[in-house]
């Protein structure tokens, strides 16, 4: 404890203090546009630390990094255009918030939920990190596949009216995966001997197309026809209220608890979390309450940003006690801690256990700055409501020609969102959901470079799936959150004919 508070006294110097507070707003500056994650953020801002003292520039990265997972979720509930992949789960009930008149109370709900995510994990991380990383080492490739099948059976789940529609969207983004070069081979597939296919396509690009592209292209139709469009949706700022903010602290509790677990798996990113939470939010939900998500439900708001935000901490436990990064952000942290002399594994909290509880003081000062900024800035963020809908989608199509750019400096992937915005625009016109497209994108090559891995452990046996405890475990949950949706769906359309005849 005493470390602990040796260290909110560090972070409080003005000189650190400062650049957390310039880290947090920056990223969620990069968050909100569309193309610019928390890794290439992070990224950006790394050289900058290399003069630094060690403690304020680490500080300056995780607040970027905090940040910038947040951000995401403003143009995601304003604009139906995810700022960054774990967004897109936001999305899904953050934007028909919007669209009710409520953008004040879906921001608010989600800076809310992603600070007590990101607290929550923090939290985990200072009193449970030794622990929590244990649980990493027992995940190989038979667990990975298994995690991986189980977050593609949430299709299910995010496909809106129709599962059917929901599971012919996922199998499209997974054939899609196949475009590059074998995972274990590295032989070209369906490349055509076009160089720019050769590691396949870049799921940002066709997740701001999908999503940012395909919502300018309805607006500029809405305009053209004199349908009623953006420009008429309210801009309120009123925030949510504390009574309705206590029914959400049991889906943003839990959601965090599995934003944490999932972060310590090296590998897995905050759009898995974002979306495993969101099922889970709709599993737990009163019988009621599950037809209302994709609609506008603030649990489907809650359970995505708590994860998402809960990840960046449960990210650092195996990053610190085993020098195994958890994601790509993490990745570049641990580059930015040997670049300052510091080796991550288990003898950093004997040999720079107060630079680690410095560390774990600016986490937990990011988050509530966070918290701070987004609510202050609710005001700011939904003036954007009140741009005419004439301006509004060349914006957002500019943004996004900037954010597709911006990965890679690749004029393909340019062509590649446009490709997929106008295949989005149809998929809205036919009620085909984007999500799953999204979700098989993130997914696909995982669960298949997983499996093929376990079963070259296995030299070929399937059985490894099954012996695993773990990994049966994610299959299982993976059969019954595919199966019971197409269940219920029988039974509901077998009442309703019973009904009507």
């Amino acid at each position: 404890m005493d470390l602990l508070l040796n260290g909110f006294a560090q972070v409080f110097h003005p000189s650190i203090f400062i650049l957390i507070i310039a880290g947090v707003i920056a990223g969620i500056v990069i968050g909100a546009l569309p193309g610019l994650t928390a890794t290439m953020g992070v990224a950006l801002f790394l050289p900058i630390t290399f003069g630094m003292d060690p403690v304020a520039g680490l500080l300056l990265l995780v607040g970027v990094y905090f940040g910038g997972v947040y951000g995401g979720s403003i143009a995601s509930i304003l604009l139906n255009t995810p700022g960054t992949p774990a967004s897109a789960a936001t999305a899904l009930d953050g934007y028909p918030f919007t669209k009710q008149g409520k953008a004040g109370k879906a921001l608010g709900i989600a800076v809310i939920a992603a600070s007590t995510g990101g607290l929550f994990s923090v939290f985990m991380l200072i009193f449970i990190s030794p622990q929590l990383a244990q649980i990493a080492l027992d995940f190989s490739a038979p667990e990975m596949f298994g995690l991986a099948i189980f977050g593609l059976s949430i299709i299910s789940s995010i496909s809106g009216g129709s599962v059917l529609k929901g599971l012919i969207s996922g199998v499209f983004g997974l054939v899609i995966c196949t475009v590059g070069m074998d995972p274990m081979t590295s032989y070209p597939r369906f490349t055509y001997d076009n160089i720019s296919l050769l590691n396949g396509l870049n799921f940002i690009p066709v997740m701001i197309g999908l999503f940012a592209i395909s919502e300018a292209l309805v607006i500029m139709e809405e305009q053209l026809t004199g349908g009623k469009g953006f420009g008429k949706i309210i801009a309120s700022y009123a925030l949510p209220t504390w009574n309705e903010l206590k029914k959400l602290w049991g889906t943003i509790l839990r959601s965090s608890g599995i934003g944490t677990f999932i972060g310590i798996v090296p590998g897995a990113g905050a759009d898995i979390a974002a979306f495993v939470a969101y099922n889970e939010a709709k599993r737990f939900a009163k019988k009621e309450e599950k037809e209302t998500f994709g609609k506008g439900n603030p649990k489907g708001i809650a359970a995505p940003e708590a994860a998402g935000n809960a990840l960046t901490g449960g990210a650092f436990v195996p990053l610190l006690t085993l020098g195994i990064p958890g994601d790509a952000v993490t990745a570049i942290m641990l580059g930015a801690l040997v670049v300052q002399g510091i080796q991550p594994g288990p003898q950093l909290f004997e040999t720079s256990s107060e630079l680690v509880y410095t560390l774990f003081s600016g986490m937990l000062v990011a988050n509530v700055l966070m918290l701070i900024f987004g609510l202050v800035g609710i005001r700011l963020f939904t003036t954007i409501l009140k741009v005419p809908k004439n301006i509004i989608a060349p914006v957002i199509i500019v943004l996004s020609v900037v954010g597709a750019f911006a990965i890679s400096n690749n004029y393909f992937d340019v062509f590649t969102m446009l490709g997929a915005g106008i295949i989005g625009y149809f998929m809205k016109k036919f009620g085909f959901p984007a999500s799953p497209i999204v979700l098989a994108l993130i997914l696909g090559p995982m669960a298949e470079s997983e499996m093929r891995r376990a079963l070259v452990m296995s030299e070929g046996s399937f059985m490894i799936f099954l012996e695993r405890p773990i990994a049966l475990t994610f299959i299982i949950l993976a059969i019954v959150s595919l199966v019971v949706p197409l269940i219920m769906g029988q039974i509901k359309s077998k009442k309703a004919k019973a009904i009507n005849e």
